[in-house]
């Protein structure tokens, strides 16, 4: 059994109450993730330690940036252009459907709301709902055929974010660090950046590091101007110089206690002990990175009018993205922004009033969206850059309802996006049937998405391994997956 938790001679409660709840508790997982430590294999000990287990090939992309379009929206009134669809408004077709009102095997077709443009060299029809990123299209590649094993939002999510449709697996953004390690050690390798109106359904369960030590999981920043990036990140009781002898303090004593005390034998190598001697020192160097980071008032007028943050209805996912581009140029290896939050309105999740839903979080959504693209590649982080944009799954083709424009879940084939990180742009892979209603041609799993993230990361998806509970587990699961490589 591991040692009892060292905490300078004091109670764990007693030790928190003298730091005066500072230091970002996620911050400290490291320390307090539990007094039994990580575990015992030795691929876990390694994570704990902070070691990557290598590259497997030369990477194109060193992070990420997933822009999560939370509660699903609508391929055929975004990116995926139905022509057969239009004029045959309000028609009853024969289509299976299957989403949170049940299986079906007819509906009220739902004509597309918006007109659709070619735009860019390659001439990718966009909706009127994406002005500014139709003007990115050169450098998207679009996969108009992916399709998930859920309809129903909370398992949707899971297994976007993890490859599983059940709770208690590593998110992607922990495989991520798990595999490579960080590049900056004053900030967490994996950020979170919610919705103001609330976080998704299933919450932290999407960000979290499931079996693997809790110091991968996902770290939620706070981006409203003024606002603490991390709650908790400073002690209101201690000042900066008296938080440095503390963790000078303990440091000095977990190494006694890894070395010996010149009375017992020393513990020997152990990660997970120095693990905890880590996780304090980035909890302190935080307090000056992390509000650093969000700090956009050093952002030049032209960047925030590019990003929207001067505006109402763009402010807030603008300020998101601007943070994210932030991140990335800091080291932080992967970045997850949410738009939209809660239930209902407040996100994609159009069942009601489908136009009044999609303009909201289009219009929120659409400019910050190609001012990050664009900003990302005149600074020349476009290339190493890798963003994904998409859902949990798309919308029916037909109408919910026997009245208004509403759409159920449809996870049979809906459409999501990749730019950056030796990504082709100008490109589309695979297609939905006429409605929209279900893929057809090179239908893509989402674990497809999975392997081609990894794999432009330098990491083979189906060689990167954690042993847990007597098995080597994998992001994309027990089978062999392909990245996509049509867009590689």
């Amino acid at each position: 059994m591991p040692a009892a938790p060292n905490y300078c001679g004091r109670t764990r409660r007693e030790f928190l109450h003298q730091l005066g709840g500072g230091f970002g508790s996620v911050a400290l997982t490291g320390l307090l993730s539990g007094d039994g430590f990580f575990g015992s294999s030795a691929k876990a000990s390694e994570a704990a330690a902070g070691l990557a287990p290598g590259l497997h090939h030369a990477p194109k992309a060193k992070s990420v940036i997933f822009l999560f379009m939370y509660g699903g929206p609508s391929h055929m009134d975004t990116f995926d252009y139905k022509p057969e669809m239009v004029g045959r408004d309000g028609q009853t077709v024969a289509v299976k459907t299957f989403g949170r009102g049940g299986k079906k095997n007819e509906g009220r077709i739902v004509e597309p709301r918006w007109k659709f443009k070619p735009y860019g060299e390659c001439g990718k029809m966009v909706s009127d709902l994406f002005p500014h990123v139709g003007e990115c299209v050169d450098d998207i590649a679009f996969l108009h055929s992916m399709t998930a094993e859920s309809p129903i939002h909370g398992s949707a999510m899971l297994m976007m974010n993890s490859g599983q449709l059940l709770s208690g697996s590593p998110a992607m953004g922990s495989w991520v660090n798990y595999g490579l390690g960080t590049e900056n050690e004053n900030l967490p390798g994996f950020v979170v950046m919610l919705d103001p109106s609330g976080g998704p359904i299933s919450g932290a369960k999407n960000w979290s590091s499931g079996y693997m030590p809790s110091k991968l999981q996902g770290t939620t920043f706070r981006t409203a101007a003024g606002s603490q990036p991390i709650y908790n990140l400073k002690s209101d009781r201690l000042s900066p110089e008296a938080q440095r002898a503390v963790i000078d303090a303990i440091n000095e004593r977990n190494r006694d206690h890894l070395a010996g005390d010149g009375l017992t034998g020393g513990r020997g190598p152990n990660s997970d002990l120095n693990a905890r001697i880590a996780s304090y020192e980035l909890a302190y160097k935080m307090q000056t990175a992390a509000p650093e980071a969000v700090d956009l008032s050093q952002e030049t007028e032209e960047t925030h009018r590019l990003y929207g943050t001067d505006n109402k209805q763009t402010e807030d996912f603008g300020r998101r993205c601007l943070v994210a581009r932030r991140l990335v140029e800091r080291g932080v290896r992967f970045v997850q922004l949410y738009a939209g939050g809660h239930h209902n309105d407040n996100n994609w999740d159009a069942h009601g009033d489908l136009e009044d839903n999609h303009n909201k979080h289009a219009g929120r959504t659409d400019k910050p969206v190609a001012a990050l693209l664009k900003d990302l590649k005149r600074r020349g982080l476009l290339d190493e850059t890798l963003v994904v944009w998409g859902g949990e799954f798309g919308r029916q083709p037909t109408a919910e309802y026997a009245k208004g424009s509403g759409r159920d879940h449809n996870s049979f084939g809906f459409t999501m996006w990749m730019a950056g990180g030796g990504i082709k742009g100008g490109v589309s892979v695979g297609s939905t049937d006429e409605l929209g209603s279900r893929a057809v041609d090179q239908p893509m799993h989402v674990k497809r998405l999975h392997a081609t993230v990894l794999h432009q990361l330098g990491l083979n998806p189906n060689r990167l391994t954690y042993f847990h509970a007597g098995l080597d587990r994998k992001l994309t699961g027990v089978g062999e997956t392909e990245p996509i490589a049509e867009i590689i």
